[in-house]
């Protein structure tokens, strides 16, 4: 058997029951990191008998078959550093490998940033498109951007913390300052943080340099938040404490819906 098996993405009470009892049981476990995986092996307090074999990006295709031929016989739980592995992490050629060789294969399926990202930004998630990372070098990434800008799904990218301001730069370049996106920080850690609102503002806002691990999350092409679940957000606000007018409108910025048109749902709601 070949098991996929998601780790955390940074909180350990992530980790599932089934994910342990896999490590646990594992006879291989291909693993990015070895270094990492034994750490988290250890923070887990998992004993294991398994051989730890190294899986990347540089020696992945050399090692799928190998890998797949051994799951015939053995356990083999392949882990990322952190994630689900094959999305945007080493993977997706051993999977290949154990299907063409008729290895049965599972999923524990568990944490990941991408999804995490999609479910807190508040931005809409009934079709979404995964883009991974960008293209580093500038003609390559207007390129891309320029093929997206019309995408009427959801976009949800990962970025280097150092990069992330000149992508959202770009984002707003390309895609139009007032199209909404959500800069996803450290999820599920101590500093989680999300930062919403227009890409203008984004980029008129962020440092030039974040900490930490960063998804981010752009709304499709001519995508607009349903008011009225916007509608639920301001009222929440304002049974909170905050004024309705001043819910309305920090609600307006943060979903691209007018601020008058919330203001005056606000009023109706409160009259019922």
């Amino acid at each position: 058997m070949l098991t996929i098996a998601a780790t955390p993405i940074g909180n350990l009470q992530d980790a599932s029951p089934r994910l342990c009892a896999a490590l646990q049981a594992a006879d291989i476990i291909a693993a990015e990191d070895t270094r990492k995986t034994r750490q988290l092996l250890r923070l887990l307090e998992i004993t294991t008998g398994a051989r730890l074999v190294a899986l990347h990006d540089h020696n992945e295709q050399r090692k799928a078959a190998e890998l797949a031929a051994l799951a015939l016989e053995s356990e083999v739980v392949l882990v990322s550093d952190a994630g689900m592995p094959t999305v945007a992490d080493p993977g997706f050629r051993v999977v290949a490998a154990a299907v063409a060789h008729d290895v049965a294969v599972t999923v524990i399926p568990g944490p990941s940033a991408a999804l995490a990202a999609l479910a807190i930004s508040g931005i809409a998630t009934d079709r979404f498109a995964f883009e991974g990372f960008l293209p580093r070098k500038q003609g390559a990434l207007r390129k891309r951007l320029a093929e997206l800008a019309s995408d009427s799904r959801t976009l949800v990218f990962f970025e280097s913390p150092k990069r992330v301001l000149a992508t959202i730069t770009e984002f707003a370049r390309v895609f139009g300052g007032d199209r909404r996106a959500a800069v996803c920080r450290e999820l599920t850690k101590m500093y989680e943080q999300v930062v919403r609102g227009p890409l203008r503002e984004l980029a008129d806002n962020l440092p030039d340099e974040l900490r930490g691990e960063v998804v981010l999350v752009v709304a499709g092409a001519d995508a607009a938040a349903d008011p009225q679940t916007v509608l639920e957000q301001v009222l929440a606000r304002v049974a909170a404490g905050e004024r309705l007018k001043d819910a309305a409108r920090e609600a307006a910025k943060e979903f691209g819906v007018p601020a008058r048109e919330l203001y005056e749902m606000g009023l109706q709601a409160e009259r019922r």
